[in-house]
């Protein structure tokens, strides 16, 4: 792939370019229902109290013979979930480099991560295992399926679109989240009136966002326009192709230290999502009907959020805004360590905060990171980049998980989270962004 042909949207039309984009903001719509509905509200929760039907006297499963509290079953099915992505993305983003083919990769992705979680319907009784597989495979085809949207950002709008069209495409995804979430609050907290058991509750949400992904991912697949290139060298298998991947980042340092702040602090930011209702349910005592309203509070106020830090970022420049949310992620974490139990106003008011800071941290690191990112090389880069990407980054949940096993306190496992921001915040700001975009061989918008 030449750089005109990548970096700045080619000679498309103004007309086609936003069709594009609007397809590509449907993707967001299709997916974030799985990252709401399913890891951030009801899997956690649920998948924890199967385990612990499954558990013996001591409140331990044994998957594979291995004693595991059931209390820590998900973080450690979400970490592991990790290892299967690190295996597939390089290989599958050198492959979409490779050959421009990157429209039927995103298909397959999407589609199996959509029958994986539709399947959770058949989580009743004491099936922890079935569950935990499910989620490993629905994470690990999310993070592909991430990835390769997320590598289409460089080739739908140009450098000085890429903030605010990053910053739609999350709105897109949070005002899909709260959507769905209304319909999901109405269906739990009304079962008795639907002739459905709580437990039955659960498992159709689970199962209706498998639907809802797989239904509208059919939109970006019919809009996004696919560039094909000249055949490259063979992708390597797995860990080998990693491995490949960062020796061509060796090549392009400041773009690896910006990418090695993110995964700090997205760490951080993703192990918080995942297991903020975990939290809130085991350690707090918060019925599962607040749990779900204080996330679509956080939705809601994600939507505003994403756009208003998009203009901020317009006006303060991306790295800038960024910072700043860290500062309030570090806080908001902070506080939640005191939060008294059985207590739903503190706990919305936690949620407010989170909501307020969380779109738009996500959506300018994608915007900035763009722009450090080689001509051509897009999806592979983008690989590295989703590993710590919605709940698929293994050390945050792995520390969540093992200071609960030890401690046996969620309090003592959120605080834990504190220092991925601290040290993400440190990280970020040593970057020099407008050197690294211009050694990455990128044009430096003029508010960066």
């Amino acid at each position: 792939m030449g750089t005109d042909t990548v970096r700045t949207p080619p000679a498309d039309g103004a007309a086609e370019l936003k069709s594009q984009q609007r397809g590509w903001y449907f993707y967001d719509w299709a997916c974030s229902v799985y990252s709401t509905s399913v890891l951030t509200v009801f899997l956690g929760p649920y998948l924890t109290s199967v385990a612990e039907s499954a558990a013996d006297a001591g409140g331990y499963v044994h998957p594979l013979g291995i004693p595991v509290r059931a209390g820590s079953f998900f973080a450690y099915s979400v970490s592991l979930s990790v290892i299967v992505a690190v295996l597939v993305m390089p290989l599958v983003g050198a492959a979409a480099d490779r050959t421009g083919r990157k429209k039927p990769l995103l298909a397959a992705a999407a589609y199996l991560g959509a029958t994986a979680t539709t399947a959770m319907f058949l989580l009743d009784g004491d099936r922890y295992l079935l569950g935990g597989a499910l989620l490993i495979v629905a994470n690990a085809a999310q993070s592909v399926a991430m990835m390769l949207y997320n590598s289409y950002l460089p080739q739908i709008a140009p450098p000085e679109q890429r903030d605010a069209v990053s910053s739609r495409g999350w709105a897109f995804g949070y005002a899909a989240g709260s959507l769905v979430l209304v319909a999901n609050l109405v269906l739990y907290t009304g079962h008795d009136s639907f002739g459905v058991s709580e437990s039955t509750a659960v498992r159709i949400c689970l199962a209706s966002a498998g639907l809802w992904w797989g239904a509208f991912a059919l939109i970006p697949l019919t809009r996004l326009r696919d560039r094909r290139s000249a055949a490259r060298e063979a992708a390597l298998p797995g860990f080998r192709q990693l491995a490949a991947t960062v020796r061509d980042m060796r090549r392009h340092p400041l773009t690896l230290a910006f990418l090695l702040a993110y995964l700090v602090y997205n760490d951080g930011i993703q192990t918080v999502i995942s297991q903020a209702s975990v939290y809130g349910s085991e350690e707090l005592g918060l019925g599962q009907s607040t749990l779900i309203g204080a996330i679509l509070l956080v939705q809601v106020l994600a939507v505003a959020g994403a756009l208003t830090m998009g203009r901020l970022a317009r006006i303060y420049g991306a790295k800038r805004t960024i910072l700043g949310s860290l500062v309030a992620w570090t806080l908001t974490l902070a506080a939640g360590y005191f939060l008294p139990a059985g207590a739903p106003v503190w706990f919305f008011v936690l949620a407010a905060g989170i909501g307020l800071v969380l779109g738009g941290s996500q959506a300018l690191s994608r915007s900035l990171f763009s722009h450090l990112v080689p001509p051509g090389k897009e999806a592979e880069y983008f690989s590295a980049y989703e590993m710590s990407d919605r709940g698929m980054s293994w050390l945050g949940p792995l520390l969540f998980g093992l200071t609960y096993q030890l401690t046996g306190s969620y309090r003592d496992a959120i605080i834990s989270l504190v220092g991925f921001f601290v040290i993400g915040f440190a990280l970020l700001a040593r970057v020099p962004v407008r050197r690294a975009i211009e050694e990455a061989g990128n044009p430096v918008p003029d508010r960066i």
